[in-house]
Formats: structure tokens, C-alpha cells, sequence
């Protein structure tokens, strides 16, 4: 999920290196909601996956 969030982040910068505000924007946008789903999902793993059963 991270790699994809880079990759639309990517795409992000050289659209707005062209002009492209609207393919900027939007590439933007999902490389965000990529991102902060990685870090959700990180945190989660963090918490669980500590668990230890006895």
C-alpha cells in the first residue's frame, strides 16, 4: 500500500511539474488516502500483533 502511495505521489509531482492541476489534484489526493490507510493499518498490526497467548 505504501509502494502505491508513493507511485501516486510521483505521478502527483510530475503532473503539476507539467501543469496538469487536475491530474495533480487528484493523484494527490488518492496518494493521502493510501498513506493514512497504511499508517492505520501499521498501527493496527503494531497493537495485535503483540498479543501473546498463554
Amino acid at each position: 500500500m505504501l509502494r502505491y502511495a508513493v507511485i501516486f505521489f510521483v505521478i502527483a509531482l510530475i503532473a503539476a511539474f507539467f501543469g496538469w492541476g487536475g491530474i495533480a489534484g487528484s493523484a494527490s489526493g488518492i496518494a493521502q488516502i493510501l498513506f493514512v490507510g497504511f499508517i492505520i493499518l501499521a498501527i493496527l498490526s503494531l497493537i495485535f500483533g503483540r498479543r501473546t497467548v498463554v
